[in-house]
């Protein structure tokens, strides 16, 4: 018998849970706050936030499991046919306070329309102020271990679908060194559906490891002025794709979400300087350089 989506729903709810507690375990300041809240056309969720933490300035772990109408708005915007919707997923961003430590971000999901059409979609991306070629390696090494063990082809093809996805086309950058993201995944993709949500619960369930390591492998220092300016300058990026080119977003928006919930993602500040130029900081004139498509930064630190 194939998984249910309340099934689905109550492990999603479960990840969220273990993330969170695993999370304030580490940073050793952070502690969550639990915000529920209702859809007045069907469903609800859990957002989870935290501020002021030790490494954590300012985070978020969302659940939800909404269910509805599809309305006028959500064809059009989203595409979406059929009458009516189930959603639920969680989604994750935190923004560390210190500039050599990166943005992450990662969501899992399951959508299913009128009861007969299902896809899951998801992913996780890493988005450093300053880019470590070994770092950004041991990212996409951790990433494409979780891959390699449901499917050959996902790592390769879900990196290439973050990296034209998490682009600022108005910026001619990507968003940071990518991941992997997929959507519409079904029995196409050739795994059952139970093998796909046990591949979205496994990267939700990694993803406290694998921000760890990113941090603890960071040699931590004060940041000088000219870091902060610079981190407060890619948060500016990060703001600007979320609100222009994120898909996540536009569902919430359209599907009538809760507003507090859809934008927790936005960092706690940032900064857009006109014609901002680091000409004094060489590590972000570098990193500026490695905002491209296409880097296989797991060859690439191993040449």
């Amino acid at each position: 018998m194939k998984m249910k989506a309340k099934e689905i729903s109550e492990a999603f709810r479960a990840c969220q849970q273990f993330i969170t507690k695993e999370l304030e375990e580490w940073d050793g300041g952070a502690l969550f706050r639990e915000d529920a809240w209702e859809r007045e056309e069907g469903g609800g969720g859990y957002t989870r936030t935290v501020k002021n933490g030790n490494i954590i300035e300012k985070g978020g772990v969302a659940f939800s499991a909404v269910h509805g109408k599809v309305s006028a708005a959500m064809r059009k915007q989203l595409q979406l046919e059929g009458d009516s919707f189930y959603a639920t997923g969680v989604s994750i961003v935190l923004h560390p306070r210190h500039p050599l430590h990166p943005i992450i971000h990662m969501n899992v999901r399951y959508f299913e329309i009128d009861e007969h059409t299902y896809w899951f979609g998801g992913g996780i991306d890493l988005t450093p102020h300053y880019i470590n070629d070994s770092l950004a390696a041991e990212f996409h090494k951790d990433l494409k271990k979780i891959n390699d063990k449901y499917h050959p082809d996902f790592y390769q093809k879900f990196k290439d679908w973050a990296d034209d996805y998490f682009f600022l086309p108005h910026r001619n950058e990507t968003r940071g060194i990518g991941g992997v993201f997929f959507d519409h995944q079904n029995e196409s993709s050739g795994i059952s559906k139970e093998q796909l949500f046990s591949f979205c619960e496994e990267l939700a369930l990694s993803f406290p490891s694998i921000y760890k390591k990113q941090v603890d492998l960071q040699v931590f220092h004060n940041p000088s002025e000219k870091e902060k300016q610079w981190q407060l300058h890619r948060r500016s990026r990060y703001v600007e794709f979320n609100l222009l080119h994120d898909r996540g977003t536009k569902f919430g928006i359209y599907s009538n979400g809760r507003t507090e919930s859809i934008l927790m993602s936005m960092p706690p500040m940032a900064s857009w300087e006109y014609e901002f130029e680091p000409y004094e900081d060489v590590n972000a004139i570098q990193t500026q350089k490695k905002l491209l498509k296409g880097i296989n930064w797991i060859v690439k630190n191993n040449q």
